[in-house]
């Protein structure tokens, strides 16, 4: 049940801005350490449910907040990264450590970034050449940073606390069995 609560917030932190705060979004959203959470509590066929859940997200995004025609293979790339890292979070994250969450963290924001921006270029927002590809990289620097910020601090929230609050009940344990009285 938490991964999904958490999976719903995910697609909330993309709609809220727009819907709530009339902001643009810059790509600081929970999805991708929401994703990775997901994968890593729910069954790996259920990897379907969340790609679907923000893919409903794209089509409102594109259809309501920008008002523009949707195209579902303007799409398909998206929605096979939604799916991969929910993936990696069951592959990867099924044992949590510092070192795999933030492993996790890098490869969410990272493919995402590059896969996006990559996808911008073929869309043809810059010349296709190669200085075009640079630049629209270069221009993708900013999101790629609120992106890798917002997906490593909710990360760390999802998969900190919950080893925080185990070690403060071991040590509450611990406390009261070396302060028990003697019989």
């Amino acid at each position: 049940m938490p991964a999904f609560i958490v999976l719903i917030l995910a697609a909330l932190s993309r709609l809220i801005p727009h819907y709530m705060m009339h902001a643009v979004g810059l790509n600081i959203t929970a999805v991708g350490a929401g994703l990775l959470f997901f994968g890593s509590r729910a069954p790996r066929w259920q990897a379907a449910i969340a790609t679907a859940l923000m893919a409903l997200t794209d089509v409102i995004l594109t259809k309501f907040v920008y008002h523009y025609p949707f195209h579902v293979s303007g799409y398909l790339m998206t929605w096979f990264w939604y799916a991969a890292i929910c993936l990696l979070g069951s592959s990867l994250l099924r044992k949590v450590t510092v070192l795999r969450v933030l492993a996790g963290i890098f490869a969410s924001a990272t493919s995402f970034f590059l896969l996006s921006n990559f996808m911008v270029w073929v869309g043809g927002m810059y010349t296709h050449s190669l200085s075009g590809l640079v630049t629209c990289y270069r221009m993708g620097v900013p999101f790629y940073a609120n992106d890798l910020a917002s997906t490593a601090l909710v990360s760390g929230v999802l998969f900190g606390l919950p080893v925080v609050a185990a070690r403060m009940v071991e040590l509450v344990r611990s406390a009261q069995t070396h302060n028990q009285p003697l019989s």
